[in-house]
């Protein structure tokens, strides 16, 4: 499945999205998360020792829900898997890019030993108020 023009044009704005994956014990872990995609894929960019990184290693299932900042109504719900993790500088290059489209700077947070990872995640099923006839 491909990603839609919605979908996209959300992932590549100054959106947040919810990050959804699955704790061991197969509860739901929800956090914000900034958002951005390659064009066949919604790019989450993340340290490998964190809950979320280590839950798609463990079950590869993901939900991303991406808010617009300017409209409500306007959203895209990308029900997927994570297909590829990508790492080193490529990694630590995107979250700058990430942090200079949200707040105009390089990232400035610390940045533990293992550095940053890309997770690359495939949809399964898009849903957005368009799909839902709204």
């Amino acid at each position: 499945m491909s990603l839609d023009d919605d979908t996209i044009r959300l992932a590549k704005a100054k959106n947040l999205a919810t990050v959804v994956t699955l704790m061991p014990d197969g509860q739901p872990q929800a956090l914000l998360t900034w958002i951005d995609t390659d064009g066949d894929h919604l790019l989450v960019n993340t340290e490998p020792q964190r809950q979320r990184a280590r839950n798609v290693r463990r079950d590869p299932r993901i939900t991303v829900l991406i808010h617009s900042a300017d409209n409500p109504w306007d959203w895209s719900e990308v029900r997927g898997h994570v297909v590829d993790t990508v790492g080193g500088d490529e990694a630590r290059a995107h979250i700058d890019e990430l942090s200079n489209r949200y707040v105009d700077q390089d990232y400035a947070n610390p940045i533990g030993p293992d550095g940053r990872i890309i997770l690359k995640v495939a949809p399964d099923k898009i849903n957005t108020p368009k799909s839902m006839g709204r």
